[in-house]
């Protein structure tokens, strides 16, 4: 299986933004979240993931089809912005990922004998427990 590929930063566009929850005064005073906002109709994936992408069932890819994505878990803009980087990333891999298509096959003629006779030996366990006859 060939690797996913890879999201160039020119396709994406970020936004800084202020974290929410708690961390006192720097939260109300700096813009370190970030809104990631990617485009899957206009970037240069290709047709068949792009399509993969647009049926994904995710709540951060709109109707419009652009992923949206909030990073806020760091105290540096950097680091956010590389987080919202690598979550877009890891979304796109996983669309990318194509599972094998099982081939339904037949049990072989010894699974089936084995099979049986476990059932077999089973039941004579089963048949040994009920009352005694004389």
């Amino acid at each position: 299986m060939k690797p996913a590929p890879r999201i160039h930063e020119s396709e994406v566009e970020f936004s800084a933004i202020r974290a929410q929850g708690a961390g006192g005064q720097n939260v109300n005073k700096v813009s370190n979240a970030v809104h990631l906002r990617f485009d899957i109709r206009a970037s240069s994936l290709p047709e068949a993931l792009k399509a993969r992408l647009l049926a994904w069932p995710d709540a951060r890819i709109s109707a419009e089809g652009v992923v949206v994505i909030k990073a806020q878990e760091h105290r540096s803009l950097v680091m956010n912005r590389a987080d919202a980087l690598a979550r877009l990333q890891a979304l796109v891999d996983a669309a990318a990922f194509v599972p094998r298509v099982r081939r339904p096959t037949k049990p072989t003629r010894g699974s089936q004998q084995r099979r049986l006779q476990g059932k077999a030996i089973r039941g004579a366990v089963k048949a040994g427990r009920g009352p005694v006859k004389e």
